[in-house]
């Protein structure tokens, strides 16, 4: 007697329909008909979500496997409004290496025809055309292997297998510089480090953020240590510079933290195992020993390296001296929750950026902005819940973004934040409690750094770099080194008069027709530092409110006036109107006794005339 094959309830499968059409067939639209005598795997996926990452990961093994008698298909059935786009699905596809079939359903067409209610889903359909199992989330690809060799095996014996080629047609590729870069960090030497990341390299460009330098790593998906050919990585993303002049690297498909060496190329291995963590796995550990789940970005805060864990929706921390890692925020719960580090929830953090008393998070599910301070509590101020999004400027309780990924602290302490899924640049003033666009039209921004006086942003979708101007009311520079130059002036707790005298050119004269001729803009280092004063205003006299609880930090004072040149005798041959402009930094430390007038006076050696106010 032979065994007989095991009952499966079968349901016919629906056809595969979506308005979007077919990616990765050269033009042509499937049919499940056409794919009749093979085990299809139909995986519902989107590409904001880390789950369906890992998913597309486990799949390549099984096609790698069964290359003649599996097909995997794709539907791609979107989150967040920018995921229904057929171009940005068509970036996904690409940036994610699929190499199989793509149906682009924007209306969830065949995703309500199976009935499915969660990201990822993979439904199993055997050679007859009959749906035999369904499974939710990520990590079921043993199960699913052991059924497709057992429906290999059954239709084989029936006769209703037939082998074959898989109907995947490779896209013509681009020749760009870059191919959907992750992350860029600005060096000593003033180059800038990227992750190419649909290229598996990091990238180093000269100072004009275009020419290639050099290239680390062999371009092929790996994890092998070594010099800059002979190291691989497998998608990575974040970087982070140490203070021993080495470079950090989120290997995010590899699950690992690398370290790269900027003055020989030589790659090594800091903390996973090269294997992705799964519940009851250690948290904690030697580095080298723990697994790690999709790491996205690292920053440096507080004496460690930090970690957006994406995978389990945590942060976690290395610690470069004693070698070790460790859950540092997160429950794994997925969404927004705030308060003590232990108890908050995250979803998918994305980007991270330290200033001296604050992480910054780009929360991405929840198309939020976060901070963790150095008391472990866990504080937002943008965003609400995992389906709130949108692009709206305002306060921040009200404000809107959509799936941001990177972010980057501003010499004023405010926060660039790159809005991915709206193309656009975003800024969060902690002083005010606003955000603001500075910049739209970009495809995908997945990072911002400062470079002098130019915000540089990682243009993922057109693989590129992009120079964006600081906005007006943010002085040049960076923070850190604006704390450490000068003696600080010791003022008085609490309130603080601040009067500037700006002098400008001899030979020009205030510009007073069309209103205030003036303007005072006034930040700090760190926010916290000014309770009340900060913004901009047309008087060059400011009211101040410090807070005595911050020890010491910096006042950026700018003072900018419209001044056109004179039209009497010895005037110039063209007269013409001009923004004049001073920027000062005063380091200051709030102490019992100190001064509770601060004049300052913003001149050059050639300018003459100054024009000042009083109250």
């Amino acid at each position: 007697m032979t065994a007989s094959a095991p009952r499966r309830v079968r349901v016919r499968a629906p056809e595969l329909t979506g308005g979007g059409g077919w990616i990765n067939t050269g033009g042509k639209d499937l049919r499940l008909a056409d794919l009749r005598g093979r085990v299809v795997v139909v995986d519902f996926w989107t590409s904001c979500c880390v789950n369906c990452l890992h998913v597309l990961d486990e799949l390549r093994d099984l096609e790698d496997r069964h290359r003649d008698t599996l097909v995997v298909v794709g539907v791609h059935s979107p989150k967040f409004p920018h995921e229904g786009e057929h171009r940005a699905v068509v970036d996904a596809v690409e940036r994610y290496g699929v190499t199989h079939p793509v149906l682009d359903d924007p209306e969830l067409t065949t995703w309500q025809q199976y009935a499915v209610r969660a990201w990822p889903t993979l439904a199993v359909v055997d050679p007859e055309g009959y749906v035999v199992a369904q499974y939710s989330g990520e990590g079921h690809a043993p199960a699913i292997g052991r059924l497709v060799e057992e429906l290999v095996a059954e239709h084989g014996a029936k006769g209703t297998l037939r082998r074959g080629d898989r109907p995947y047609v490779a896209p013509e590729p681009e020749r760009t510089a870059l191919r959907f870069p992750g992350k860029a960090l600005v060096l000593p030497s003033g180059t800038f480090l990227v992750s190419d990341t649909a290229r598996h390299q990091l990238v180093e460009l000269a100072e004009d953020a275009g020419s290639v330098v050099r290239r680390i790593g062999s371009g092929a998906r790996g994890f092998a240590d070594g010099g800059p050919r002979e190291a691989s990585f497998d998608e990575p993303q974040g970087l982070a510079l140490l203070d021993d002049g080495t470079v950090v690297v989120a290997d995010t498909v590899n699950h690992a933290l690398r370290r790269l060496d900027p003055a020989t190329g030589e790659v090594t291995t800091l903390a996973g195992t090269g294997r992705q963590w799964w519940r009851g796995a250690a948290t904690s550990g030697a580095a080298r020993e723990v697994d790690l789940s999709s790491p996205w970005d690292v920053a440096v805060f507080a004496g460690r390296v930090w970690i957006a864990m994406a995978g389990v929706h945590q942060l976690w921390t290395y610690d470069p001296v004693a070698g070790t890692v460790a859950v540092a925020a997160g429950t794994r719960d997925e969404g927004l929750v705030d308060g003590p580090a232990a108890e908050a929830w995250f979803a998918q953090p994305s980007g991270l950026a330290a200033t001296a008393e604050r992480l910054w998070v780009a929360d991405a599910e929840t198309s939020a902005l976060r901070w963790v301070d150095h008391a472990g509590r866990v504080r937002t101020a943008v965003g609400s819940g995992l389906f709130d999004f949108g692009h709206r400027d305002g306060p921040g309780e009200r404000a809107l973004l959509q799936h941001p990924l990177g972010v980057a602290v501003l010499p004023d302490g405010s926060v660039a934040v790159a809005d991915t899924y709206n193309d656009a640049l975003r800024r969060y003033d902690p002083a005010t409690g606003e955000v603001t666009t500075l910049a739209t039209g970009l495809r995908e921004p997945a990072d911002v750094v400062v470079a002098g006086p130019d915000l540089v942003v990682v243009e993922s979708a057109r693989h590129r770099l992009t120079r964006v101007p600081l906005p007006e009311e943010v002085p040049r520079g960076d923070p850190t080194a604006r704390r450490a130059r000068g003696t600080a002036t010791e003022v008085a707790p609490g309130r603080l008069r601040l009067d500037v005298v700006l002098p400008i050119p001899a030979g020009r004269r205030l510009e007073t027709g069309h209103g205030p001729a003036t303007r005072l803009l006034v930040s700090a280092t760190p926010p916290e530092l000014l309770l009340k004063g900060a913004g901009a205003g047309t008087d060059l006299f400011r009211e101040l409110e410090l807070d005595p609880a911050v020890p010491e930090g910096v006042l950026h004072v700018r003072a900018m006036a419209a001044c056109c040149d004179d039209t009497g005798p010895g005037a110039a041959a063209h007269p013409a109107c001009h923004l004049h402009r001073r920027d000062r930094d005063v380091p200051v430390r709030p102490a019992v006794g100190g001064t509770d007038r601060l004049p300052l006076v913003l001149t050059d050696p050639d300018e003459q005339e100054a024009v000042r106010q009083t109250p």
